[in-house]
């Protein structure tokens, strides 16, 4: 359980990042010169070595791991530095490195890319939060299972919010948190919907995986009154739905949307002046356990998305009101 939660969140760091590889690393044992191993990997690639051990000082991971402090190489140079996690010369292709230690010496965690100049200061500070976060499910296996879900649900809201502050312009903002959504719920599937200006139908404005947006496809609309979450636009209100039996095939958004039999659904409202103009979904095709903190999670999570929308609205209307008193003439000095 713990290996695919570590992986996940690996894949996320890669897309948040556009890095090739993300690599983490843990010690062994409690002694002070343990060895580090490879715990667990994302690669676009499949030449890491899933065998990799790491001794304290050798290469560029042992030299985060020995020392305990960042390290960035945005021109990675292979006669002087090295990684040691590749096999069969992929380490040859990476020309950029950025790594840095988990809290008390517990490990690393490194991501590189195959294009020079890929990260900077602030990815390092991001790539830092993500430590956090993979640092707090080391820490679960020593509490129990609601102590463990309020710390994973804590450390992602804290990413939710460097989110915001790293991806100023909304669609790739919205990406990255539907991304983290889903991983940190253990949903397969997160969607966001916005209601369309005549206020009769609604829009899938973005999802983690493309089962109704992508290359080739129609932009997705349903009718307000259609599916589950067309019923919280209407009603205003979140709905929570889990267990074997689940909602009807078609009730996510009604009749017409192929999409997986989805035995779980979180659906949360986000009202931005006074209405409820989008709609955050949450789905998996399997039954999860809908505890307190993983609704509180969502509630805070979509809060923080309509704050977001929010402030972009308010940026919008102060431009609007900018360009338009810009055009008004100015008064005939004349004429008084």
């Amino acid at each position: 359980m713990r290996q695919t939660s570590f992986t996940r969140i690996l894949g996320i760091l890669c897309s948040v990042l556009d890095a090739y590889s993300a690599v983490l690393f843990l010690k062994e044992d409690g002694k002070e010169d343990a060895a580090h191993s490879l715990v667990a990997s994302f690669s676009l690639g499949d030449n890491v070595e899933p065998a990799t051990v790491v001794q304290p000082g050798k290469g560029l991971v042992g030299w985060i791991i020995r020392n305990g402090e960042p390290l960035l190489v945005p021109n990675f140079d292979q006669r002087q530095n090295h990684l040691g996690y590749y096999r069969d010369n992929e380490e040859q292709r990476i020309k950029a490195f950025m790594g840095c230690a988990l809290p008390e010496g517990r490990g690393a965690l490194c991501v590189d890319s195959k294009r020079q100049y890929s990260f900077s200061e602030k990815d390092q500070k991001l790539l830092h939060l993500f430590a956090g976060l993979l640092d707090s499910l080391c820490a679960e296996a020593t509490l129990d299972e609601g102590q463990q879900a309020a710390l994973r649900y804590h450390q992602a809201l804290k990413t939710v919010y460097s989110l915001r502050r790293e991806h100023s312009r909304w669609g790739e903002f919205l990406r990255q948190f539907l991304l983290l959504m889903a991983a940190t719920s253990g949903c397969g599937y997160s969607v966001f919907c916005v209601t369309d200006p005549s206020g009769e139908e609604y829009l899938v404005e973005g999802e983690n995986s493309p089962l109704l947006l992508g290359k080739g496809k129609k932009a997705a609309s349903f009718p307000l009154t259609s599916g589950a979450i067309g019923w919280v636009f209407r009603n205003d209100v979140p709905l929570f739905s889990g267990g074997a039996a689940g909602l009807p095939e078609a009730s996510l958004f009604g009749k017409g949307a192929a999409l997986p039999h989805f035995q779980t659904i979180m659906a949360l409202p986000l009202i931005i002046q006074r209405k409820t103009r989008g709609v955050l979904c949450l789905a998996n095709d399997t039954p999860l356990p809908l505890t307190e903190e993983l609704k509180e999670f969502t509630r805070m999570a979509s809060e923080h998305l309509a704050l977001f929308l929010e402030n972009l609205y308010v940026k919008c209307r102060l431009r609007d009101v900018c360009q338009t008193m810009a055009r008004e003439p100015e008064p005939d000095a004349s004429s008084e």
